[in-house]
């Protein structure tokens, strides 16, 4: 039998944390293994813990949810472990500087029970959980402003041209299969080019590839739901 995935909670909110355990406890293939009330707690119950997934709240007292992402990711022994951030989306203006940091993705926080079991569960897989829309508004507004201009041409230099295609459709939100079927190639060469530009980029997971691909210009902001 397949072990549950291991979930820490990290939210300062008792309430909040005691409405997500009541929901992931009844799940055969989810555990939730600790809580956290702020980023300081956090790190330290992952080290005690070693979840699959953190679930994080951005804004918690002593340090905050990307402060603590940050100290996860570059945590050794925690490597494997995945933040998912949650976001209340408009007034969230952090979302970019948590993906920099090394989060897989982000839910909203009134999203429904369906919708964060499948983002837990997407983002223990090393998959990216972004919603196209909502990474268009919120990763493309703030790249925009302060980064799209750093050296695109520089960084993406060590892309081949399928590469550069490859990284353009994944940050438009598409799946491997949906790549490939773009391309006119199969899903596993689609994954393998997705594979080859992480290493050459120096990313973490699929959802830095999509802050990548704001970075430099490969992805356009435009209007959200466009």
């Amino acid at each position: 039998m397949t072990r549950p995935t291991k979930v820490l909670l990290a939210d300062d909110q008792v309430l909040v944390r005691a409405g997500f355990r009541m929901l992931l406890d009844v799940e055969d293939d989810i555990a939730v293994v600790g809580e956290a009330a702020d980023g300081a707690e956090t790190v330290t119950r992952a080290l005690a813990t070693r979840p699959d997934v953190v679930l994080m709240d951005i804004r918690m007292p002593v340090l905050d949810g990307i402060g603590a992402t940050e100290r996860i990711v570059a945590t050794r022994g925690l490597e494997q472990v995945r933040v998912l951030i949650l976001t209340t989306y408009d007034t969230d203006a952090y979302v970019f500087d948590a993906l920099q940091a090394g989060a897989s993705g982000f839910l909203l926080k009134d999203s429904g029970p369906a919708e964060l079991l499948h983002g837990i569960r997407v983002v223990a897989a090393g998959d990216a959980l972004l919603a196209p829309s909502i990474t268009r508004r919120l990763i493309g507004q703030f790249t925009a402003a302060r980064t799209a201009r750093q050296a695109a041409d520089d960084r993406l230099a060590v892309l081949t041209h399928r590469e550069r295609e490859v990284l353009a459709l994944v940050g438009r939100g598409l799946s491997n299969d949906e790549i490939g079927a773009e391309l006119a190639l199969s899903p596993a060469t689609a994954r393998t080019h997705v594979s080859h530009a992480m290493v050459k980029l120096g990313a973490r997971d699929r959802a830095q590839l999509v802050v990548v691909a704001y970075q430099t210009g490969l992805v356009g902001a435009g209007p959200p739901g466009s």
